[in-house]
Order: structure tokens, then C-alpha cells, then sequence
């Protein structure tokens, strides 16, 4: 295989990720940029990047072996993955957990009828983390999981709050409660409810004469994204904004706390843990690693959706088969 010809739709954060994650991939060159903003308007991080409108993207659907959507989870890619699985082998990391299930089901039917193979949520929560709690919880049967991120900035839940009527500009943090993983360390297994385990603080500037109690409602009451946790909505100026908000780290842990042996039980902990100083970067690299695994599998024949559960991780590699065994085993 030559190298892999990657498109990426939509170009803010996540987009730019892309971009520089297949500067450090000798088998993957760029092939397009696609916007929904004016081309010309667009400045590329690649010398000589074509830059094209998203409504003329199926003029390149033979120049693409794999399409990266940058959109957001709230109301671009349950929209757009599936649209453009008609089309193009796509990977996206939609993360609005509880509606996996459905995104996936849509986009697995429209890659089936075209023929195209599609990977979903993919990035590292869902994605990576996904992947260590299916292990942590094979290999310890008897034991509970917990989930941590943060502190750190969410990326789909920061989109969300800019989607709220009012929000000029706005950003979220998610914050891990200490004692709440000290309680899951110490091995007493707690029963946490959602609110236990995290706090969401949201930093946001109000459009001139926007109504902030409402946007303060609007956010805390939102579904699937803040109504579960406590959460402080804080009002301050664009400047203030532009100084302080300015960067997007991020992280967060897999724990699972078990039980092995007979009689007299022995405890084992798993942890696994990420922390990032760019949230985007490292979904981007993580998303092109997939994007390898999407092309191998895509010329063995696999059609329709897939997820992290699905796929060995000796696709993600540049490595043969005999030289992860050599280096890695």
C-alpha cells in the first residue's frame, strides 16, 4: 500500500490536530481540507494544502482513501458521519456516550448499502479508555470500574455550551473529585453516583444583552451533557477569556478495583491514566493511528461501522507483524 490519502472535514481544533498528526506519519499524506467557511479564509498548517467547500467534498471521493470528521458531537456528526459514509471509508469521534448505540447503527446502514467501511467514537474517551476498561473488566471479573477525567477541558461539551442561544465564546473543565478516587485506590470499591465522581466548570462570555440566567439554565439542564453533575456557569469578559482560556489540556483515568483468589480474597488494581497538555493533538494522533487500521482492514475486505472493540491493535502500527513481536512482545 502507498501512502494513505487522508481528507479532513472541518478545520478548527481537532482539525488542525489532523493536520499536524500526519506530518509525524511517513505513510499518509493530505489530500484535502474541507470547510463549511470560505476556502479562501482557511489557513492550513501544510504548504500547498488544498482547501475546498464541504458541499463540493464528492468531487473527491476518488482521492481519498480515508475521510477524518472534525465536526462536533451535539449536532454535526450524527448528521454528517453517516451522510458521508455514503461516500468516503470515515472515522469520526463522536462522544456523547449514550448515543453510541444509535450513531452507530446509522452509520453502520449507510456504509453497508455503499460498500465503505466507517470506525465511530474514536479518540481517547471513547476510544483508548474504552479499550482498557473492556481488559480491566475481563481480566477482573470480580470488581467495579471507574471512570475519572480531567481536570481539563472537554471538547464536546465546550461545543455544546457555544451551541447554547447567547454564548459568544465559551469553554468547560472537568474536574475529578480527589476523595472520590482515593475511596476507588483504597480498594473499598464506593458505590459513586455521577455527581460524586466529577464537577463541570463552564467559563463563558454572554452575547451583549443575552439573557445569563437563562444561558446559566440552558447549560446546567442540558441533557446527556451537564444535568447529572454540579455545575458552576461563569460569566466573564472576552478579554479575560482570550487570556486565560486560551490553551486545552485534558486527561483522565480508567480504574478497576478487584478481587482474585479463593477464600481469603486478594485485591488487585488496575489504573490506567492520561495527561495531556493538547486535548485536540492527541485525538488527532489518535484517530490517524486509526486511520491506518482503517485502510488495511478496508483492502481485507471489512465493510459497514466499527468501533475500538473491533479492531487488533497490530492494525494501528506501521510495524509487520514480525517486528512488533521482535520490539514490542
Amino acid at each position: 500500500m502507498g501512502e494513505l490519502r487522508i481528507g479532513i472535514a472541518g478545520h478548527g481544533n481537532l482539525g488542525r490536530g489532523v493536520e499536524l498528526a500526519i506530518r509525524q506519519n511517513d505513510d499518509m499524506e493530505l489530500a484535502a481540507i474541507f470547510t463549511r467557511r470560505d476556502p479562501s479564509a482557511v489557513k492550513p498548517l501544510t504548504a500547498g494544502a488544498k482547501v475546498m467547500k464541504m458541499d463540493d467534498i464528492e468531487s473527491m471521493k476518488d482521492c481519498i482513501d480515508v475521510l477524518i470528521i472534525c465536526g462536533g458531537s451535539a449536532t454535526d456528526l450524527p448528521e454528517q458521519t453517516p451522510a458521508l459514509a455514503k461516500h468516503f471509508n470515515v472515522i469520526d469521534s463522536f462522544d456523547t456516550h449514550a448515543r453510541i448505540p444509535e450513531h452507530f447503527a446509522n452509520v453502520d446502514k449507510a456504509a453497508k448499502q455503499s460498500g465503505h467501511l466507517a470506525f465511530i467514537s474514536l479518540g481517547w474517551d471513547p476510544g483508548l479508555f474504552s479499550v482498557n476498561r473492556l481488559y480491566a473488566e475481563s481480566i477482573l471479573p470480580n470488581g467495579k470500574s471507574y471512570t475519572f477525567w480531567g481536570k481539563g477541558v472537554s471538547q464536546g461539551h465546550s461545543d455544546a455550551i457555544r451551541r447554547v442561544e447567547g454564548v459568544k465564546k465559551g469553554i468547560q473543565y472537568t474536574v475529578p473529585i480527589e476523595s472520590a478516587m482515593e475511596a476507588v485506590r483504597s480498594g473499598s470499591q464506593p458505590e459513586l453516583s455521577t455527581r460524586e465522581k466529577h464537577l463541570r466548570e463552564c467559563w463563558v462570555v454572554a452575547e451583549e444583552g443575552a439573557d445569563k440566567a437563562k444561558i446559566e439554565n440552558d447549560i446546567k439542564t442540558m441533557k446527556n451533557y451537564f444535568d447529572q453533575y454540579n455545575t458552576t456557569v461563569n460569566f466573564i469578559s472576552e478579554e479575560e477569556f482570550d487570556r486565560v482560556h486560551n490553551k486545552m489540556p485534558h486527561g483522565g483515568f480508567v480504574m478497576r478495583s478487584g478481587l482474585t483468589g479463593d477464600g481469603e480474597k486478594t485485591h488487585q488494581m488496575i489504573e490506567y491514566s492520561l495527561k495531556l497538555e493538547s486535548n485536540p493533538e492527541f485525538t488527532a494522533s489518535v484517530l490517524i493511528c486509526y486511520a491506518r487500521a482503517l485502510g488495511r482492514l478496508y483492502a481485507e475486505g471489512a465493510r459497514g461501522c466499527k468501533t475500538a472493540f473491533d479492531i487488533a491493535p497490530a492494525y494501528l502500527s506501521k510495524l509487520t507483524g514480525e517486528e512488533l513481536r521482535a520490539s514490542m512482545l
